[in-house]
């Protein structure tokens, strides 16, 4: 994912996911000390940690990868958090899970944007955007 900030993201989608901070290749104090080794130039240093991984071992690795620019169009990806837990539960049920993760992740930098809901429609979201404004849902 590009970003300005890669270790604020990574703090963000970590709490977001319930992932952990990756840590730097065995034998490395830090992933500049890693990124050193493999040549990558003292100007491009300094972003901190800059990748997740899930600590279960089965969710995808996501790095972050720190760009000059901000983002200024819309996302090429777009992650869905899955919080209502499926539709073995009623609507209501569905949309208290939602809107209690919307609001958590509200606490850790993401600006809630608009609830997803339709009259007759078995479905309930939040769009949202992280804190450098990449806009994901909660379902």
């Amino acid at each position: 994912m590009d970003c300005r900030s890669p270790e604020a993201q990574a703090e963000f989608w970590a709490a977001a996911l319930r992932y952990v901070l990756a840590p730097p290749p065995d034998g490395f104090g830090s992933w500049d000390d890693f990124y050193r080794s493999i040549g990558v130039p003292e100007e491009e240093l300094g972003g901190g940690v800059d990748s997740i991984v899930d600590p279960t071992g089965e969710g995808p690795r996501i790095w972050f990868q720190i760009v000059p620019e901000e983002k200024t169009i819309k996302n090429r990806i777009h992650i869905d958090v899955a919080a209502g837990g499926g539709r073995g539960n009623s609507l209501e049920v569905r949309r208290e899970r939602v809107e209690a993760e919307a609001a958590r992740l509200v606490g850790l930098g993401a600006t809630r944007v608009r609830a997803l809901a339709a009259e007759g429609l078995d479905h309930y979201a939040v769009a949202m955007t992280d804190p450098e404004g990449n806009e994901f849902d909660i379902n």
